[in-house]
């Protein structure tokens, strides 16, 4: 790997990802001199990132070669990496992913990567994710494609499966877990250690330690779980007694997967108020950045908290870092599930590139649990590349959220309509 590399980052006009990215990009120091290429279909968007960029490298002195275009060929051409978070409507479809099942008598708790609307968020975003593997694969086969677009474990699946392309998924899920952890035991998280492995937002926490000292710390969460306040993540907690492992992405992403997470957390689904104000917040914080009323510092740049950066660097400089959670593909890491999945692992990064810890095997009824979702992942994706409606059909009766024929049969004939637009493939 040369030592500076040329680094795309397409969706960079989004206002959360786009910050969060540059944040990474100038807190590594290790990687300043590389080239960083901001690419997005909203011109004014990206151009108002590159603004930001531009301050942040001139203030640090960081030496970046930094552009922005709409034009993604011309922005892939010699990358070495190429960072994707990309949606398509996301919020506006996203409603209608999770209002209509539930119309239908779905009581699904999120609707984003799991269950009925998970089919049609898969299939919306394939041909986009697909489209620009191809374009990696002309422009710059050598490259590894960082994937941050949801459903992550299918979208990934994808790539595999139809693609030559070299890509690793991320995820900053098991954050919640840990906080979960620290909350339960009154650790302070910076000092809690997790190995955890399954499928994404659907991992497992098969050793939990005290990086003080090496101490197992599960004897003393399942003191401490079990006369906690019963209102805190009950359904987290309710599986972690009936199943032995604790889950790591916190209830409403674990509630995906359960077709009675609604018994014991709510189906007013993700807020979507919370996260226009979050974003406003952003978008604020670029303007004053863009405007000079905010005083640029290392507190400005703080990590975001995502991978992306922590990967890249470790591939160029061998930095031998551990990376808690990565998708990649199933290599003999958790020897029970498909060799076809994409897992979600702890990883070794360096020069060399990413190596999953080989972890061994998931407990029988967690091991279920996910290879019925890997089978649906490949439904999905395989309906949607070929543009497939009777994998469609079988994708939703296969999957544990959809318990009623009739339900997937109407589910089917209003998604696919509300989605014409976005499905060529199947017309």
């Amino acid at each position: 790997m040369i030592n500076k590399p040329k680094i795309v980052i397409v969706g960079a006009g989004s206002a959360i990802f786009g910050l969060s990215m540059l944040k990474d990009a100038f807190s590594t120091k290790d990687l300043w001199g590389s080239e960083l290429v901001l690419v997005d279909i909203d011109k004014e968007a990206v151009e108002r990132m590159e603004l930001v960029a531009v301050r942040f490298n001139d203030y640090f002195d960081a030496g970046y070669k930094i552009s922005s275009t709409t034009d993604r060929l011309d922005a892939l051409t010699g990358a070495d990496f190429v960072i994707v978070s990309i949606a398509v409507d996301r919020v506006k479809m996203w409603k209608k992913d999770f209002s209509i099942p539930q119309k239908h008598g779905i009581p699904h708790v999120l609707g984003e990567n799991v269950g009925p609307g998970a089919v049609f968020h898969t299939m919306r975003n394939l041909p986009i994710i697909l489209d620009i593997c191809k374009d990696i694969e002309k422009y710059c086969p050598d490259a590894l494609l960082i994937n941050f677009t949801n459903p992550e474990s299918r979208l990934c699946t994808a790539i595999k499966k139809y693609t030559n392309v070299k890509v690793v998924g991320l995820c900053h899920q098991i954050n919640a877990g840990i906080g979960i952890v620290s909350t339960l035991t009154n650790i302070d998280r910076e000092y809690i250690d997790v190995k955890a492995w399954g499928i994404n937002h659907f991992t497992w926490m098969v050793d939990i330690r005290d990086k003080r000292n090496g101490k197992d710390l599960y004897p003393l969460l399942i003191e401490k779980e079990a006369i906690y306040t019963t209102e805190y993540e009950k359904l987290s907690r309710f599986i972690f007694r009936n199943y032995g492992l604790f889950p790591t992405s916190g209830d409403i992403h674990l509630g995906e997967f359960f077709p009675y997470a609604h018994e014991m957390i709510s189906k007013a689904g993700y807020d979507f108020n919370k996260y226009e104000k979050r974003r406003q917040n952003v978008v604020k914080t670029l303007n004053d950045i863009i405007n000079d009323e905010v005083t640029i510092d290392s507190e400005l740049i703080k990590p975001s908290g995502e991978k992306a950066f922590t990967i890249i660097n470790g591939i160029t400089n061998n930095t031998n870092e551990m990376v808690e959670s990565v998708n990649i593909p199933n290599e003999g890491y958790i020897t029970n599930l498909p060799n076809d999945a994409i897992v979600e692992v702890p990883s070794l990064i360096s020069g060399n590139g990413i190596n999953g810890l080989a972890l061994g095997k998931l407990p029988r009824g967690i091991a279920a649990l996910c290879k019925t979702q890997i089978d649906v992942q490949h439904l999905v994706v395989d309906a949607g590349v070929n543009g497939d409606r009777n994998l469609v059909m079988q994708a939703l009766l296969t999957d544990p959220n959809v318990p009623s024929a009739n339900a997937a049969m109407k589910i089917y004939d209003e998604l696919m309509e509300i989605n014409k637009l976005y499905l060529n493939q199947f017309y």
